[in-house]
């Protein structure tokens, strides 16, 4: 509990501008982009340097108050939503490019940068971040590490984790660590940098990261393929990547999802074929050429019924916010709107969505599906209303088929969006208790007192979709 003289230390760490408890505020941070979980902070806490969340983390370690740091609040895992009260802690004041080294190709930046604008500040320098969320206008960089975000882009390139070289992290009881460096190898003792990336807040709070960047691709093109049967849309994913050929991007739209974002975006996508495949392929021209030739190819003998390449970069820019914009698009249906990221290996995305199709006929939903086609992370989306109970439990036991259908089928239960707490009462179901146990080891050695982020990952008694409390 947040008592008067916790508080006054807090405030002694800060400010009193910098922390705020009016009904105002806590209401504004009592919950991100998951759908129907909200609960009450106790607090807000905007620190402006690691010196001041280690003694805001050494108070609530002594006193137990939980903690959530907290980017933009765009992730979908109900991750940053503080189901168990506390305080929550903003980066708003941490929010700078610290230095873009040229010469070791990387990028050091505080927790509160905005995405987009570290690829656009390296961007100017001839430098290439690739990790691209779809959330990347709004998201922090500090969210995208906690989260492992991913993004269209995953298939070529890989995520978030992939380009974490260091971390400077302030330990659940102050401590302030170090890990890795600008470095290309680094075999110094355990991994810890990989641990605290995906980690959801649970283990500690990023300060600052390096980033490594790479040359930026010479050139890019966008094909659009389109297809009247869905197994041969999967099976040219496949044919695609078994000819040596990785896209930059390699993403696939369903029928519904195609109708719902061009009457959104309106750029002319087709709402009459089953599938959607969008493709983009970067690098230097020569390359570019050939492979666009070749996937154009492989796309015609899978019976595409129709293979367009962009005419120009606005036409091609245009088809690449469109399929950004199809969560957006979808939110405009219902009032709730259920993103998920169920994975398979690529070669059993045809299964999975035939799945996906069974599942929303069988508990009479409808559920729009797209997402990244070329690494198997797909998104079946479910428009629903929050306040129809009944439909509500049926959406709970779709989507726990449709998790279940994934890791039978070789996958997982998220590809990209984290655990946090609406998919805690899934993980054992992809890992195994030994796996959960193995976890919370981790955690309890490195939180004893649990105050980082509880309740998310790990499961409680039972599930609650909907948390709210006073």
């Amino acid at each position: 509990m947040l008592t008067d003289s916790i508080k006054k230390r807090l405030i002694n760490v800060v400010g009193r501008d910098y922390f705020q408890d009016s009904n105002e505020a806590r209401l504004v941070y009592s919950y991100d982009a998951t759908p129907n979980f909200q609960a009450m902070p106790d607090g807000v806490i905007m620190p402006k340097n690691k010196e001041q969340i280690s003694a805001i983390l050494k108070i609530c370690c002594e006193t137990g108050v939980p903690i959530v740091p907290r980017g933009s609040g765009t992730n979908l895992s109900a991750g940053t939503c503080p189901t168990e009260g506390g305080i929550v802690l903003l980066f708003n004041h941490m929010n700078k490019i610290l230095e873009i080294d040229e010469e070791n190709l990387t990028a050091t930046v505080q927790p509160g940068v905005i995405t987009l604008n570290i690829i656009q500040a390296v961007e100017e320098k001839g430098l290439f971040y690739p990790p691209d969320p779809s959330s990347m206008k709004i998201s922090t960089i500090g969210g995208n590490i906690n989260e492992c975000s991913g993004g269209l882009r995953g298939l070529k390139y890989g995520t978030t984790k992939d380009y974490i070289l260091g971390l400077e992290v302030v330990l659940p009881n102050g401590d302030i660590i170090r890990t890795g460096g600008k470095l290309a190898k680094d075999v110094a003792g355990y991994d810890l940098t990989s641990l605290f990336v995906g980690s959801e807040g649970t283990l500690g709070i990023v300060t600052e990261a390096i980033l490594k960047l790479i040359p930026i691709p010479e050139t890019k093109e966008t094909l659009l393929a389109l297809f009247e049967d869905m197994d041969a849309a999967a099976k040219t994913v496949s044919a695609i990547i078994a000819n040596r050929i990785i896209p930059a991007t390699l993403e696939f739209l369903d029928q519904p999802t195609c109708e719902v974002v061009e009457d959104f975006a309106k750029v002319g996508l087709p709402t009459d074929v089953n599938a959607v495949l969008l493709i983009e392929q970067d690098g230097s021209p020569e390359v570019v050429a050939r492979d666009i030739l070749a996937i154009s190819e492989i796309c015609k003998q899978g019976n595409a019924v129709s293979v367009k390449i962009a005419k120009s970069k606005e036409e091609a820019e245009a088809l690449s916010t469109a399929r950004r914009s199809a969560l957006s698009a979808l939110a405009r249906m219902k009032p709730t709107t259920i993103l998920e990221d169920a994975t398979v290996p690529r070669s059993k995305i045809s299964e999975m969505v035939n799945a996906i199709n069974q599942i929303a006929l069988k508990y009479n939903l409808k559920i729009c599906t797209f997402g990244h086609a070329g690494d198997g992370n797909l998104h079946p989306t479910c428009l629903t209303d929050a306040r129809d109970k009944e439909e509500g439990h049926r959406v709970e036991l779709a989507f726990e088929e449709i998790f279940q259908k994934a890791i039978e089928l070789g996958g997982t239960i998220t590809g990209e969006h984290g655990v946090g707490e609406m998919k805690s009462p899934y993980l054992a179901i992809k890992i195994g208790e030994e796996g959960v146990a193995a976890m919370k080891a981790i955690k309890s050695s490195l939180d004893p007192n649990g105050i980082m982020n509880p309740g998310k990952i790990f499961a409680k008694d039972s599930r609650k979709r909907v948390v709210i409390s006073s």
